[in-house]
C-alpha cells in the first residue's frame, strides 16, 4: 500500500508540474467547458512584460506561402483556427489539491520570473545587447575564430515576445554579419510574416556565432564555448516563447537528444520559457514535404501567444 501511495504522490507532483508549464503558456487550470473563440480571453490581461503597451495584432498573413509546396492551402476563405479543445477533468477531482468546481474560471498565470544575467542584475533590451557585444569582443574562445569573417550575434527586437534560435551562421551570414539572410533566412522571413509579424518585431539568433567550415555541423566544444552567449541573449530579451529551429537548437534548449522529427511540435521549456521545436528552414528547403508540419508548429505558437494576451 505504501508503494501505491508513493506512486500516487509522484504522479500528483508530476501532474502539478505539467499544469505549471501549461500555465506559463496561458493555459491555466483544467475545465470541461469548451475553449473560447481565439482572441483575448474574457478577463485575461493584455499587458506584456513590464509596462509595454498592449495592442491588437492583425490575423496572420499567408502571403507568399501558398506557393510553397507542402504548406496547407485555405479553402472557402477560412482562416486557420488556433482554438484548442479543453482538456477533460475525468478522474482528476480525487487528486489532492486539485480544484473540484467545473465552473471554476481560468485565471492568468503570472509573468515568468526573469532569467538572471550571470546570476546578477539583468541588462534588458538594447543596453543588454550592447553589453553582450562588448563582452564577446573579438572572440577567440574556439577554433572557429580562425576562419570567420564576422561574429554573427543576433538581429531584431531586443524586447521581443517571440525569439527564434538556429544553430550556426552560413556563408551569407558570415559575409553580412547578420543571422538568417541567405535562402533559409528568406524562407524564415516569409514564415514570420505568415504568423502576422515583421522580421524586425521578433529576435533571431543562433547557438554559435561563427560559421563552421563548409557549413558543417557545430561540434560540442564549439557549442560549449558559445552557449554562454545564447543564455545571456535569452536573459536580455526575455522572450515569452522560443522557437528552436533544427536539431541542434532544439536539443540544446530542450536538454535532450531526441531526434528533431520526434521533438518538433512538442512544447518544452527552457528556464520556464516555453520552447517550440521545429524544423530548420534550410531543411525545409531540402525537403519541402515537411513544410506543412512546420506551419502546424508555428500555428501552435500563435495560439499560445494569443492565450497569453500577446496578439
Amino acid at each position: 500500500m505504501s508503494d501505491a501511495r508513493e506512486e500516487l504522490r509522484d504522479l500528483t507532483a508530476a501532474f502539478r508540474r505539467h499544469l505549471e508549464v501549461r500555465g506559463r503558456c496561458g493555459l491555466v487550470g483544467v475545465s470541461t467547458r469548451k475553449s473560447p473563440v481565439v482572441g483575448t480571453p474574457e478577463g485575461f490581461p493584455n499587458e506584456a512584460r513590464g509596462e509595454r503597451p498592449s495592442s491588437a495584432r492583425p490575423g496572420p498573413s499567408r502571403e507568399g506561402l501558398e506557393t510553397l509546396p507542402g504548406f496547407p492551402k485555405e479553402t472557402r476563405g477560412e482562416r486557420p483556427s488556433f482554438a484548442r479543445p479543453g482538456p477533460s477533468r475525468e478522474g482528476l477531482e480525487t487528486l489532492p489539491g486539485f480544484p473540484k468546481a467545473d465552473d471554476e474560471p481560468l485565471t492568468p498565470y503570472p509573468t515568468p520570473p526573469p532569467v538572471l544575467y550571470d546570476e546578477g542584475q539583468v541588462l534588458h533590451a538594447g543596453v543588454g545587447v550592447n553589453a553582450l557585444r562588448a563582452e564577446i569582443g573579438d572572440c577567440q574562445r574556439c577554433k572557429l575564430a580562425k576562419g570567420r569573417r564576422h561574429i554573427v550575434i543576433g538581429t531584431g527586437n531586443p524586447e521581443a515576445n517571440l525569439m527564434f534560435v538556429g544553430e550556426a551562421p552560413g556563408a551569407d551570414e558570415d559575409e553580412q554579419g547578420e543571422p538568417f539572410v541567405g535562402a533559409a533566412g528568406q524562407l524564415l522571413t516569409r514564415m514570420i510574416k505568415a504568423m502576422g509579424y515583421e522580421r524586425s518585431e521578433v529576435y533571431i539568433c543562433n547557438i554559435i556565432k561563427c560559421r563552421p567550415p563548409q557549413n558543417r555541423n557545430p561540434e560540442p566544444d564549439e557549442i560549449s564555448a558559445c552557449e554562454q552567449f545564447l543564455r545571456k541573449q535569452i536573459a536580455i530579451v526575455q522572450p515569452r516563447i522560443i522557437v528552436a529551429l533544427g536539431k541542434f537548437a532544439a536539443q540544446y534548449l530542450c536538454g535532450e537528444s531526441t531526434p528533431i522529427s520526434r521533438l518538433r511540435g512538442n512544447l518544452r521549456t527552457y528556464n520556464e520559457i516555453p520552447v517550440m521545436p521545429t524544423y530548420h528552414p534550410a531543411y525545409l528547403l531540402r525537403d519541402e514535404s515537411r513544410k506543412g508540419e512546420a506551419w502546424a508548429d508555428l500555428k501552435h505558437v500563435m495560439g499560445l501567444l494569443t492565450n497569453m494576451g500577446l496578439r
